[in-house]
């Protein structure tokens, strides 16, 4: 099944930078009429004029301004066809080196933030028999020291969706979830400008787990994936051989691999650099200008 965008609308959280941007901009390109969603007012308002598309700026943890954002994108439009949960965040960290207050917004974010949006979105989609997308990770079927809030929102990020999926498809509505590597946003490059111990991690993975994808390939398989209907979105798609080998990526034997290959040692270093940064976010982050 594929569904023509040209007409429809799409609303789209985290859309002020990287993926959630370009995803607007490929979209409005295919026809469709773009809401973006995000809390980022100037860049937000900025893209909006350059796309002709509605915004409202919006904090996805804040149900009544979810409701308030979905209830402004259907004035503008006339209802909702597609929704990209798409707002995300990542803290810098082990579990041990804290704050939890930064831990926990992670989750609140990338996993609670998806849960409301889509919640207050749902209505609309169904009455449309349309698509969510929800944007999870590779993180979701891998695991890495310093992302365990992160690995943890993206797994249940996959899980809500998966019975999402079952609860909605009786009405037409279909469920996807994409699970994209590393994407080459301000996100990415804060960590890799902030943590050699990252940097260090990154060249040691094999591929695909090593590969940094340029934002607008990310982007466009995320509207394929929308145009499709799809359940999944591998970026890149060799990524689905990742998936279906997770038991033995989330093994003992892999765990012993890893602490082989420096895991210890780049541990120590990387809880080394976040104390010297004195921050638990990137330079980028919304979080971190808080």
């Amino acid at each position: 099944m594929r569904s023509d965008l040209a007409g429809r609308t799409i609303l789209v959280t985290g859309a002020a930078r990287g993926i959630g941007a370009q995803l607007a901009r490929q979209a409005t390109a295919r026809g469709a009429r773009v809401a973006l969603v995000g809390l980022e007012p100037d860049l937000l308002r900025r893209l909006a004029a350059d796309l002709d598309a509605h915004w409202y700026e919006c904090d996805v943890t804040d149900q009544a301004a979810l409701d308030a954002a979905v209830a402004s994108t259907v004035d503008r439009f006339g209802g909702i066809d597609v929704v990209v949960a798409n707002a995300g965040i990542a803290n810098l960290g082990t579990v041990a080196l804290g704050p939890v207050d930064a831990l926990v917004r992670t989750v609140e974010v990338n996993l609670c933030g998806a849960i409301r949006t889509v919640s207050a979105a749902l209505p609309h989609v169904t009455a449309a028999r349309g698509h969510v997308l929800i944007v999870s990770s590779a993180a979701a079927f891998t695991a890495m020291p310093g992302m365990a809030a992160y690995c943890a929102s993206k797994a249940g990020v996959e899980q809500f969706a998966n019975v999402l999926r079952l609860e909605t498809r009786r009405h037409g509505v279909t469920v996807g979830t994409a699970h994209p590597i590393w994407i080459d946003t301000d996100l990415v490059r804060d960590i890799r400008a902030d943590l050699a111990s990252f940097r260090a991690t990154l060249r040691r993975l094999p591929r695909p787990l090593s590969t940094v994808v340029p934002v607008d390939r990310c982007a466009a398989a995320l509207l394929r994936g929308i145009e499709r209907r799809s359940r999944k979105v591998y970026v890149p798609r060799s990524l689905a051989v990742v998936q279906a080998l997770r038991s033995l990526v989330l093994s003992g034997p892999v765990d012993a691999l890893v602490t082989r290959l420096g895991g210890r040692t780049l541990v120590d270093q990387m809880e080394d650099e976040v104390r010297g940064l004195g921050r638990s976010f990137g330079r980028s982050s919304v979080e971190e200008r808080r």
